[in-house]
């Protein structure tokens, strides 16, 4: 049986997010389908309490369940939904509220973040809120790590008065050409969505494709540029890292030098070590390089980015290699493609032969002579020393890694902390990664954990956002403290960044090691002390939770 799972207006993209992986492992599990249409289903499940007027479920036999059920007993929902489901009848619509103008805007938006989950999804959630609260028409549609969520349609592109894009990497928008559009952040839509869309109307331009796009010449503006071109690089780079690190940290289980041996379990780990380090873990820095290229110079930069990555790669010059590689690649194509006129009669040539060969040229020639073999000394010198670590030099080393993931939960110096983390996997150096995620999970645990503890300071919304915190935080999501970050930044802030400082500092202290980049709770039987590290993780997420709820002031009631 086909099932497509879908939520009532405004149940909120984190929420939705978290509903759909339940239902949808639990559909799996009784042998049925999960699919990504309407229009592909033979029943389907809407998560809230109202009904969505989509076209595509005309026709079809729907179920509506509330999201608590869906939560405590998902193999239940499927079961309504294939003897209870009835037919699909659209609602009516309602007058929706004015904005201070009058004026009914449809709005389309797509929302973007480096992992592709949290920042995703509760910017779209920020978004839809203020749309709905405005009287707007709005549409937003998630690229998350699976692809496209809640896709635009083409009628609804031609309809739309505004494109509102907030994303942290580089995205297709080549279906909203000719169209006005408006670009920030995530972090900005979710913080002061009300302010974006104030400066979206005042400011957006008719988006005119790749070709006629440039970038500005504003100081703010160019860093926030290399701060996306990095963050498109690491968002292709995760998959890899994570399918590579756990396939690896699998080969362990066998035996600490099983993978040595191709007689123990039928070859079995060292088949997975050659899959995970011998392919994987090779590729991810040339795959972080061609997209940090693509992203500066679109498809003429990825192949050259992809060779100095590789070359990085072979070099051992490892993470620092490859941002070096990407940058070098992206903006060598891009000055190209500027320089080199040709007639008409020619110009398909050049992204196809003269850009990626003069390209690769140059690039590889640079990266072979003069860049690989410092940079290959300096990650040499930077795998002895931290191999080296003593027990003090680490206990501050991983609090300044655990605190950086705590600074912005999801902003700039987290994403850092994360890629220093997630860089060095490529080299075999895993204990920085333990400290980085330990730090990581600190926030929305501990937030959750003063809401226990001190419940007359928060009302019942930051409660129940408190529990929905504390399953992010075992998830790895830090942006799960988010919603106490927005209503008391400072407080929030330095009691996260005091108990991330911790759990990093034990991590790291203890020389823990972990293969994988991402999991949270899931790939802590991967570390290799399980029982210490989810001792640092505790330890960091009390921290915070004491400090916040003495610090907190009570929560006036209105």
């Amino acid at each position: 049986m086909n099932i497509f799972l879908t939520p009532s207006p405004g149940l909120g993209h984190t929420k939705t997010f978290l509903l759909k992986h339940v239902v949808a492992a639990a559909a799996k599990a009784q042998n049925h389908q999960i699919v990504d249409t309407a229009e592909q289903a033979d029943i389907a499940i809407v998560f809230g309490e109202t009904l969505p007027n989509l076209t595509a479920l005309q026709g079809k036999k729907v179920l509506l369940s509330s999201p608590e059920q869906a939560f405590t007993a998902p193999e239940n929902v499927v079961q309504l939904a294939l003897s209870q489901a009835v037919d699909y009848v659209a609602p009516t619509q309602s007058t929706p509220n004015t904005s201070p103008l009058s004026v009914i805007k449809n709005i389309v938006a797509v929302t973007a973040c480096p992992t592709g989950v949290a920042h995703t999804f509760m910017s779209a959630e920020a978004i839809e809120a203020y749309g709905k609260k405005m009287g707007w028409n709005v549409r937003v549609e998630t690229r998350g790590q699976v692809g496209a969520g809640n896709p635009i349609t083409p009628e609804e592109v031609a309809s739309a008065d505004l494109v509102f894009i907030a994303a942290d990497i580089d995205v297709d928008l080549e279906k909203f050409k000719g169209k006005p559009m408006y670009r920030t952040s995530t972090g900005l839509a979710l913080k002061k969505t009300e302010q974006e869309f104030n400066k979206a109307f005042a400011e957006a331009k008719v988006y005119e494709g790749n070709a006629s796009t440039s970038q500005t010449e504003d100081s703010s503006n160019e860093k926030k540029g290399i701060y996306q071109h990095l963050m498109t690089g690491v968002s292709h780079m995760l998959p890899v890292v994570v399918a590579g690190g756990l396939l690896i940290a699998i080969s362990f289980m066998f035996g600490p030098n099983a993978f040595k041996d191709p007689n123990i379990a039928g070859g079995l780990p060292a088949a997975l070590m050659e899959i995970g380090g011998g392919a994987a873990f090779k590729l991810m820095i040339a795959v972080f390089a061609g997209y940090v290229a693509f992203s500066i110079a679109d498809r003429p930069g990825l192949a050259v980015g992809l060779i100095g990555g590789m070359l990085a790669t072979t070099a051992g010059a490892g993470i620092l290699g490859g941002i070096i590689a990407g940058f070098l690649a992206g903006y060598v194509v891009k000055g190209l493609n500027a320089t080199i006129k040709l007639p008409v009669s020619m110009a398909s040539l050049k992204p196809i032969l003269i850009l990626p060969l003069l390209g690769s040229a140059i690039v590889g020639l640079l990266m072979v002579y003069f860049l690989n073999p410092p940079v290959a000394s300096t990650m040499t010198a930077l795998t002895v020393w931290l191999n080296g670590l003593g027990a003090t030099n680490g206990l501050l080393f991983g609090a300044i890694l655990g605190g950086m993931m705590c600074v912005d939960m999801g902003g700039p110096v987290n994403k850092a902390a994360y890629m220093f983390g997630t860089g060095l996997l490529a080299s075999q150096l895993n204990t920085p990664m333990a400290a980085v995620m330990a730090g990581g999970m600190v926030p929305p645990i501990g937030m959750a954990i003063a809401t226990w503890i001190a419940r007359s300071k928060f009302n019942t919304n930051q409660r129940d956002a408190g529990n929905a915190a504390f399953v992010l935080g075992l998830c790895f999501i830090s942006e799960g403290a988010l919603p106490f970050v927005a209503a008391d930044p400072i407080r929030v802030i330095i009691s996260s960044v005091i108990g991330g400082a911790t759990a990093g500092a034990i991590s790291l202290s203890f020389a823990i090691e972990l293969p994988a980049p991402h999991g949270g709770l899931f790939v802590v039987p991967l570390v290799s002390q399980p029982l210490l590290y989810l001792g640092a993780i505790a330890a960091g997420s009390i921290v915070t939770g004491v400090i916040y709820a003495i610090i907190r002031p009570k929560q006036v009631e209105k």
